[in-house]
C-alpha cells in the first residue's frame, strides 16, 4: 500500500467513524487549504453541496463521495508541490502507526487516561493539558524501522497530543526517543506491561520533561484503539 493509499484510508475513516462527518470533512479542507469552489470544480458539483454537507445540512455523503473528496484533496495537493501529503504521510508510511487521530477540539487530558483504563505513573495534575489527538504506535516495529525524520511524522496535525506505545517491556526505549527529539507530546502512554514494570529511567526522563507519563491496563491492542476512537469527536 503506498503512503497515499494510507492516507486516504486514515482521512477516510475518521470521517466515517464521526459522529460529525462534515464537519471533520471542513477540518481536513481546510489543513490542506483548499477552497470550497476549489474541490467543487475538480468533482464537477455546485459549492453549495460542499457547504451543505460540512454544515450538516446535508445527510452524511456516501463512501464514493468521500474517497473523491479525499483523492481531490490529495491531487491539488500534490499541484501545489505536495507539502501537506509529505507532512502527513511520512509517519504512516510503515507499520509501527497502527492509529493516528486529529480531534476537532481539544479534550481533556483525563479522557484520555480514562479511555485507555490508564495508571499515572509521573506527572501532576497542573501538568495534564487538553489533548488535540493521539497516535498509537508499536514499539518493537518502531524501534526497528523508525528514523529520526519518520517519528516527527507521528505528530499529524498537531504537537499536543498523546503518544501510545503498545508492545511495551520496561518503557525506556519510548522515553529515550522523546527525550532526544523535538517536539514533545502532551502525554506518553505505554501499553503492555504493569506500572510495576515500568523502568525507573523512563519516570525520570518523563518527569525531566514534565510529560505526564501513564500505563495503559487495556489486556489488548484492538480493545486500545476502540476506546481511543470513541474519544474522536
Amino acid at each position: 500500500m503506498t503512503s497515499n493509499q494510507t492516507l486516504t484510508r486514515n482521512i477516510a475513516g475518521e470521517i466515517v467513524l464521526s459522529e460529525n462527518p462534515g464537519v471533520v470533512m471542513k477540518k481536513w479542507r481546510e489543513i490542506f487549504m483548499i477552497r470550497q469552489c476549489d474541490i467543487a470544480r475538480n468533482l464537477r458539483i455546485s459549492s453549495s453541496v460542499i457547504s451543505d454537507y460540512e454544515s450538516g445540512r446535508r445527510r452524511s455523503p456516501g463512501a464514493i463521495f468521500i474517497r473523491r473528496f479525499i483523492e481531490t484533496l490529495i491531487y491539488s495537493d500534490m499541484k501545489n508541490g505536495g507539502g501537506m501529503v509529505k507532512k502527513f504521510s511520512e509517519g504512516l508510511k510503515v507499520d509501527a502507526i497502527l492509529d493516528i487521530r486529529d480531534f476537532l477540539s481539544p479534550i481533556p487530558a483525563d479522557e484520555i487516561i480514562e479511555a485507555v483504563e490508564g495508571e499515572i505513573i509521573a506527572g501532576e495534575d497542573s501538568q495534564l493539558e487538553d489533548i488535540w489527538g493521539y497516535t498509537v504506535i508499536d514499539s518493537i516495529k518502531a524501534i526497528l524501522e523508525l528514523s529520526e525524520k519518520d517519528f516527527l511524522g507521528i505528530y499529524g496535525a498537531s504537537e499536543d497530543r498523546a503518544l501510545i506505545f503498545t508492545k511495551v517491556h520496561f518503557g525506556r526505549s519510548p522515553l529515550i526517543a522523546v527525550k532526544v527529539t523535538h517536539p514533545k507530546p502532551k502525554m506518553i502512554v505505554l501499553h503492555g506491561l504493569s506500572p510495576k514494570k515500568v523502568d525507573k529511567l523512563a519516570v525520570k526522563i518523563a518527569t525531566l520533561e514534565k510529560i505526564p507519563l501513564i500505563v495503559s491496563k487495556i489486556r489488548s491492542e484492538d480493545e486500545l484503539v476502540k476506546n481511543l476512537r470513541g474519544c474522536v469527536s
